[in-house]
């Protein structure tokens, strides 16, 4: 058992997704943003003098991680890129090393021989104990970390968003090629119900970009009649402008049957709740707009009233203005119906076909398969996060609205108390200063921080492995240590 706690400001977070990792070192006061965001992908170079090489037979120094990676890609070199993550499990021990390593030394600036840093590893869940055993091997044999605690990352999502004695909910993680559904109850994650689906953000933004095709005004300043670009060119251009889009934050989501609402016409009432949430910039230049708008002329204020009607709004792309219309708003469709990916030429097949269903449909499909008397409490923690939810908002009340089929219409509660009545959304909770406003994808590193503060500052050393407690038992020592392996 550990007896020593570490410096808070020695901590080091890694948070693995299938395709990202996020680190950064250090616990403050106030929990801060990862400093440190690259794909998770490597990079093997294939030329006529390393031809026999292939991923099997290569070693960590082999492999081009990161801006390296980048380089060789932009500069049209002949390169196998691997993404070890990516089919929500380690398929490459050496890859998953050459990432973690170029993280800890190439990033963070650590030295593997004066190495004073514990490390707080979120990966996917559903690791077998010889991988989680294999990979606390590596931290520990490789980079020479001072100790080590992994944690499932729908658990660290999960703990950034409850509050109070809240235990129990479904994470939805919506990653670039798919999403994954775990149900948690009582504060544990049910593997019998996890799920997935071969959907994801790539899909929404090829989606988005065929429904770009039907915009004339779109489409003629991209690809104006006197010089038109090339079937590629425009593919390229499509995808780039609704990537543009969903960035800016041109993206809204309503759940079905609830109207819009129109925040910037509500009124202020509450001073100080706007100065505590760090909006008075906000509602100060919304207040001119107003003012400036009254005394526009009025074609102007026409032509503002048709563009507000039309939900019409102008953004620059490649130093182009375009128009965009209400098309944009239709980015999500994709992952609750599928099927209308079926139309949109040049979206990636992915495997297993079979489990391509829509996302009310696999979520509810998830908690069914829960025990019926925890169901009524996961309903109350819907949380949708995920890089998706960065720029788009309201995707978890969208959801919510969908999977009402599961959710008794008329409720008996004297005589029923089992069956779920209502579903409540999470978000990440604004008093997290550093991660207002930053939507909810951030919340797997948000949550891998605060159990890091917790963990490595137990005195009793319990929930992380130190040096001396893998000395003395092994990698095996990580699997009653860790805060998701108890």
């Amino acid at each position: 058992m550990s007896s020593a706690s570490f410096r808070d400001s020695t901590v080091v977070i890694i948070e693995t997704s299938r395709t990202s990792i996020r680190a950064g070192i250090g616990l403050h006061d106030l929990l801060r943003l990862p400093s440190i965001d690259i794909p998770a992908r490597v990079g093997l170079r294939r030329s006529p003098s390393t031809s026999t090489k292939t991923p099997n037979s290569a070693k960590v120094t082999d492999y081009l991680v990161g801006a390296q990676l980048d380089e060789a890609l932009a500069a049209g070199q002949d390169i196998i890129v691997s993404w070890p993550f990516a089919d929500g499990d380690i398929s490459d021990y050496t890859q998953a090393e050459a990432l973690w390593k170029y993280v800890l030394f190439g990033q963070l600036g650590l030295r593997r021989a004066q190495m004073e840093s514990p490390v707080m590893l979120s990966i996917m869940a559903g690791l077998s104990r010889d991988a989680y055993e294999r990979v606390c091997q590596i931290f520990f044999e490789r980079f020479n970390v001072a100790g080590f605690a992994v944690l499932d990352r729908p658990m660290a999502q999960f703990y950034a968003v409850i509050s109070g004695i809240q235990l129990s909910g479904v994470v939805v993680d919506i990653d670039l090629d798919y999403t994954d559904v775990t149900p948690i109850a009582d504060g544990f994650p049910v593997h019998l119900a996890r799920t997935s689906i071969p959907i994801g953000l790539n899909d929404c933004l090829a989606y988005l970009a065929h429904l770009l095709r039907t915009n004339t005004s779109v489409m003629s300043t991209l690809s104006p009649s006197e010089s038109p670009l090339s079937e590629d060119e425009l593919n390229e251009a499509l995808l780039a402008l609704a990537r543009h889009v969903w960035e800016s934050g041109l993206i809204k989501v309503l759940a079905e049957g609830e109207a819009a609402r129109d925040l910037e016409d509500e009124g202020v009432t509450d001073i100080a709740a706007i100065v505590v949430a760090g909006k008075e910039r906000a509602v100060i230049e919304s207040g001119m707009k107003r003012r400036q708008n009254a005394k526009a002329q009025p074609a102007e204020q026409a032509r503002a009233k048709e563009m507000e009607a039309l939900d019409l709004v102008t953004t620059e792309f490649r130093g182009k203005e375009l128009t965009l219309g209400k098309e944009r708003h239709r980015f999500c469709e994709p992952l609750f119906d599928p099927a209308l990916l079926d139309e949109v030429p040049g979206v990636q097949k992915k495997e297993p076909e079979d489990l391509r269903r829509p996302l009310q449909n696999a979520v509810g499909d998830a908690v069914s398969k829960t025990d019926i008397d925890q169901r009524n409490y996961i309903w109350q923690g819907l949380f949708v996060t995920g890089a998706i939810t960065n720029h788009v908002k309201g995707l978890g009340l969208a959801l919510s609205a969908r999977v009402s089929s599961y959710i008794l219409s008329a409720p008996d509660v004297l005589n029923n108390e089992v069956q779920p009545r209502t579903v409540k959304t999470l978000r990440v909770p604004d008093y997290f200063a550093e991660y207002r406003d930053k939507g909810d994808g951030l919340a797997g590193f948000l949550g891998t921080s605060i159990v890091a503060k917790l963990a490595f500052n137990d005195s009793g050393g319990k929930n992380y492995v130190s040096k001396a407690d893998y000395a003395s038992r092994g990698p095996r020592v990580v699997l009653g240590m860790s805060p998701s392996l108890l």
